[in-house]
């Protein structure tokens, strides 16, 4: 019975002596403090080493709780942050994209200008909005039509060169058969020698440039630009460069392949010429019959009877 006690009290008595010592331990090094310091007596410096122990592995628990809150805490922070800097960045991104766009936009936009004074010829400016998906066709949609004064025969231009012709319109859009469409034929010579030929596209990515060969003078790298016959490019546009000769296959003519000056495939802005050739005009005119059955030499007559009708009105235009 007295080993039962003394174990029950023995855990008790433990706890009760280790709080007496530690309050006595407080005191006198209060009271050592106020003295000045002093050091610590065998006895409390044993007690020191028994209790830190105990007090880690006690306090452990609670300073791991304490860590974890306090850690996820931050990170609920750092996770607002995260977004709140993410929002930032794209934000900037997207004003840096804008700059950049209207650096370029601005290039353009100087180069077109100078070009625009060195033609005479009255220009529109457009957008490319559209691509013809038919793999046979080459052509793009602008955003200018028939209110803007554009017309089928007109010619598309960049400030780098030609592009194409316009081939149908709408009230706000026109169609543009680009220089690659294998319907595309231009009349062309080499501006260093001269040496005409015709221009024609390939459905690919280059053109060829066809000339007599009696009398031509072709090299690599040499410039082509439109001839101004043909009625649809007025003289002197740039066509592009030669980049390689080749037979045609007989003893008359040559094929020079030519790599466009305009980057045909990355067209965001171009230029429609206001004018249209004299052959276009004829290609392109509304036919009306009695205009086709009366002759060109009668085009824009007055009827037979309309001097009689004249002769018989009065001043108020009724006969007398």
């Amino acid at each position: 019975m007295m080993g039962e006690m003394l174990k029950r009290v023995a855990a008790p008595l433990v706890v009760v002596l280790l709080l007496l010592i530690t309050t006595i331990s407080m005191v006198v090094d209060r009271r050592a403090l106020a003295e000045g310091g002093r050091d610590l007596p065998w006895w409390q410096a044993v007690m020191l080493e028994i209790a830190a122990p105990i007090q880690r592995i006690v306090s452990a628990p609670f300073d791991g709780m304490q860590s974890f809150y306090e850690n996820y805490v931050d990170l609920i922070g750092v996770r607002v942050e995260n977004r709140r800097l993410r929002r930032r960045i794209a934000g900037i991104e997207s004003e840096n994209l804008q700059f950049r766009e209207a650096l370029v936009a601005s290039g353009h936009l100087g180069r077109i200008a100078s070009m625009r004074d060195e033609v005479e010829i009255p220009m529109l400016p457009a957008e490319v909005v559209g691509l013809d998906v038919a793999p046979w066709f080459r052509s793009v949609l602008v955003d200018r039509g028939t209110e803007h004064g554009i017309e089928p025969g007109h010619p598309v231009i960049t400030h780098e060169g030609v592009v194409g012709v316009v081939t149908a319109t709408s009230g706000h859009a026109a169609k543009t058969m680009l220089l690659l469409d294998r319907q595309s034929a231009v009349d062309a010579l080499v501006q260093r020698s001269r040496a005409r030929g015709v221009l024609r596209g390939l459905g690919r990515e280059r053109l060829e440039f066809e000339f007599v060969v009696r009398g031509a003078d072709v090299v690599e790298g040499d410039e082509v630009v439109t001839s101004g016959l043909g009625g649809i490019y007025p003289k002197g546009l740039r066509l592009g460069r030669v980049a390689e000769l080749r037979d045609a296959g007989g003893r008359l003519t040559r094929i020079a392949v030519i790599e466009p000056a305009v980057d045909l495939g990355q067209l965001e802005q171009v230029f429609v010429m206001l004018r249209r050739g004299p052959q276009m005009d004829l290609l392109y005119r509304p036919n009306r019959p009695e205009q086709d059955l009366m002759g060109p030499a009668t085009v824009g007559a007055p009827p037979p009877d309309a001097s009689a009708e004249r002769d018989d009105a009065g001043p108020m235009g009724g006969r007398q």
